[in-house]
């Protein structure tokens, strides 16, 4: 069983950026694609981004679309999630997870590896 660990998370001003990795205890390669989710308190967990197998596909959020950037390195089983313009609805938990597909999803059910979240916090 893969065990995910995201970091990065933490308070920023509006308008400010943040970087979350999302670390694997085995390979992230080979037939598995990645995404980012958050949870925000009251609210449903909705997907942020996600990432096929090799990085050559992408998916966001219309969102987050054009202020995230997701990327992967498999050679050092990591995950990324770039984020600038932080605006304060972005605040939230924001969890990694992996799917054995290929390709990226955007519903949360269909990934069966789940990190613990890392909180961001946007303040105005």
């Amino acid at each position: 069983q893969v065990q995910l660990v995201e970091s990065g998370g933490g308070l920023v001003q509006a308008g400010g950026s943040l970087r979350l990795s999302c670390t694997a205890s085995t390979r992230i390669s080979s037939l598995y694609a990645m995404g980012w989710f958050r949870q925000a308190p009251g609210k449903e967990r909705e997907f942020v981004a996600g990432i096929n197998w090799n990085g050559a596909i992408t998916d966001y959020a219309d969102s987050v679309k054009g202020r995230f950037t997701i990327s992967r390195e498999n050679a050092n089983n990591t995950m990324f999630l770039q984020m600038s313009s932080l605006k304060p609805e972005d605040t939230a938990v924001y969890y990694c997870a992996r799917r054995s597909n290929l390709n990226p999803s955007r519903a949360w059910t269909d990934f069966g590896s789940w990190g613990q979240g890392t909180q961001v916090t946007v303040s105005s």
